[in-house]
């Protein structure tokens, strides 16, 4: 008997091994995103400006120990992302400056993963809202930053971050969905 086990054995193993088999891995899959409708509702406060924001982002005080009054956050929870709003109240004209070329500084800090920057120009002059905007492509930490001022006493910065390894390939969607808010949050924005 076991004379007859062994052959069969062997057999069975030389026949799973010979065989044309084409293998070829399995593409990465991404989740399904599942986009809320668009809806926007009026950012009301004491704060120095109100804006729209979509009716799917919340809005918290920033809680960094080195927050100052009327810092937020807009957190885009379903997609794991921040827009990070600091509100400065300017001085005087070389304040307003430093500011202004500190923004700058933390857009150009991205060039390293970079594949471009671009710089667009906010001007709503009937509104008093006057700024900065750039869009940073590749697979940079902040695809989005710019500031707004009234360019007397009125400043804030934003900056989109998502928590998540920054592969443009994978957050793209989310990131033009996301893009289309903070445009919309600049187009709306208004001083006190």
């Amino acid at each position: 008997m076991r004379k007859l086990i062994l052959p069969v054995i062997i057999i069975l193993l030389f026949g799973a091994c010979s065989g044309n088999h084409d293998y070829s891995p399995k593409p990465r899959g991404y989740y399904r995103i599942v986009f809320p409708e668009k809806a926007y509702q009026p950012y009301e406060s004491p704060a120095p400006f109100t804006f729209e924001y979509p009716k799917y982002a919340v809005i918290e005080p920033d809680k960094n120990a080195n927050a100052k009054p009327y810092w937020l956050n807009m957190q885009f929870k379903q997609f794991n992302g921040t827009l990070h709003l600091s509100y400065e109240h300017i001085e005087s004209k070389k304040e307003f400056n430093q500011l202004a070329e500190d923004a700058h500084k933390l857009s150009f800090k991205h060039t390293i993963k970079a594949t471009s920057i671009d710089q667009g120009v906010i001007n709503y002059p009937e509104r008093k809202v006057y700024g900065i905007y750039y869009s940073i492509e590749g697979n940079a930490a902040s695809s989005v930053q710019f500031y707004l001022t009234d360019s007397t006493k009125n400043y804030i910065r934003g900056a989109l971050y998502f928590n998540n390894e920054p592969r443009l390939d994978s957050i793209q969607p989310v990131l033009t969905f996301v893009k289309k808010d903070v445009d919309l949050m600049i187009k709306s924005f208004r001083w006190k």
